[in-house]
């Protein structure tokens, strides 16, 4: 048996949204199920009320409410629980991403979306049907769009007990592909809407991902948007170079251009070669699984052992953008000033412009070096807000 029990990011702001589809839904479960003792036993169950019923979805016999309603009722204590606790891991981090009012429509059109692949699926089963776990699945789908290469801690229990650390790319695609469809199925005690929760994960899935590709909903360089997208490039630079091109020299029988080889001048550097590979092994690792702080600090490690080490683009700039987020104002600076010494064409160079200046004024007191770099920010900048901040900076220094 395998269990999710927690992921290794967490919302930067509280997700009232989920909370409240929590609530509600333990609410609306406690309002709609009666206890009913066996007079024999006296054994206490709980019975769904009989006006409840009516907003259970029927496939052959529908009414239009009942594709949002069916979402919101539950069959028994183990049912809501599961879908509750799931809905808590991965629901809290999606709220977040996308926001309180997006996130109600989004798991919304989760659940009315799932209600209708499962009554096209079962268009002649008189069979109701109720849970919200369509809803639940289309939100693990947006999870595992949004956040592929974070890690989920799964408590497993067969002969023995024990936790894992599984990237959620991997553990949700098994949830989705073989537990939903080869293993629950056999062993499930009552009838699951299978038909819903595939749903669920295509609604969940396609729509972030098209949000992502539109624009409409900030990307990153670890959601399974920037993945493909990575994926493409490599694609088109393998089809270039099987197409008899070189990317350093161009096509084959076009003379080479003559490299200058730079000389590491650190006399400390030829006996730190495994440290430093190991230290850029687990920058990249750290980032691939969104663990900012810790890459940070390998990243400090790495700058003791060679100050002129450069890491990619996108992996300086995160770094020195976690070290200004710890309040590690001091140490920011470096990446930031290597990032501008390397990667000048960058095509927002003068946000980067911008917070340097601001760590060197405020928080370094270098304001010679601050008003550098702000009236370089100053002639580029575009965003109003940034640039009347940049603007009232220089003026409190040249005061």
């Amino acid at each position: 048996m395998l269990l999710p029990i927690r992921t290794n990011v967490s919302p930067r702001r509280t997700p009232y949204t989920n909370y409240a589809l929590i609530v509600i839904n333990v609410l609306i479960f406690l309002l709609t199920y009666s206890p009913v003792v066996n007079p024999y036993t006296r054994e206490v169950t709980r019975i769904l009320r009989p006006w409840a019923k009516q907003f259970m979805l029927t496939p052959n016999k529908w009414q239009w409410w009942q594709f949002v309603s069916y979402a919101f009722l539950h069959g028994s204590y183990p049912h809501i629980i599961g879908n509750m606790f799931f809905l808590y891991l991965f629901g809290n981090n999606v709220n977040d991403k996308i926001g309180h009012l997006g996130y109600l429509g989004f798991y919304l059109a989760g659940a009315i979306l799932s209600g209708i692949g499962h009554a096209a699926a079962n268009s002649s089963s008189i069979v109701s049907t109720l849970g919200a776990s369509g809803a639940v699945a289309a939100v693990t789908g947006a999870y595992l769009v949004l956040f592929p290469q974070t890690l989920i801690t799964v408590l497993y229990f067969f002969f023995f007990i024990g936790t894992i650390e599984i990237p959620a790319l991997y553990f949700i695609a098994f949830k989705l592909v073989i537990w939903d469809n080869i293993i629950e199925p056999r062993f499930a005690p009552a009838p699951i809407a299978y038909g819903a929760h595939m749903a669920g994960y295509a609604f969940g899935i396609a729509a972030i991902l098209a949000l992502l590709a539109s624009g409409l909903l900030g990307s990153s360089n670890f959601d399974l948007w920037a993945m493909i997208k990575r994926w493409n490039r490599r694609r088109q630079f393998r089809d270039v170079v099987s197409g008899s091109y070189d990317p350093f020299t161009g096509p084959i029988g076009r003379k080479p251009i003559k490299v200058r080889e730079v000389k590491n001048t650190s006399s400390t550097v030829s006996g730190n070669e495994g440290k430093i590979t190991k230290l850029r092994n687990e920058i990249t690792n750290r980032l691939a699984q969104r663990n900012l702080p810790a890459a940070a600090d390998a990243y400090l490690e790495l700058m003791k052992l060679d100050s002129n080490l450069v890491l990619p683009r996108q992996q300086l700039l995160d770094i020195a953008n976690q070290l200004v987020n710890d309040k590690r104002t001091d140490e920011a600076a470096q990446p930031y000033e290597q990032f501008l010494t390397h990667y000048s064409s960058y095509e927002y160079a003068e946000q980067v412009e911008l917070m340097l200046g601001l760590l060197y004024s405020r928080y370094l007191h270098n304001p010679q070096k601050a008003v550098k770099h702000l009236k370089v920010a100053a002639e580029k900048l575009s965003d109003p807000g940034q640039l009347k901040m940049c603007k009232d900076e220089l003026a409190r220094l040249q005061a």
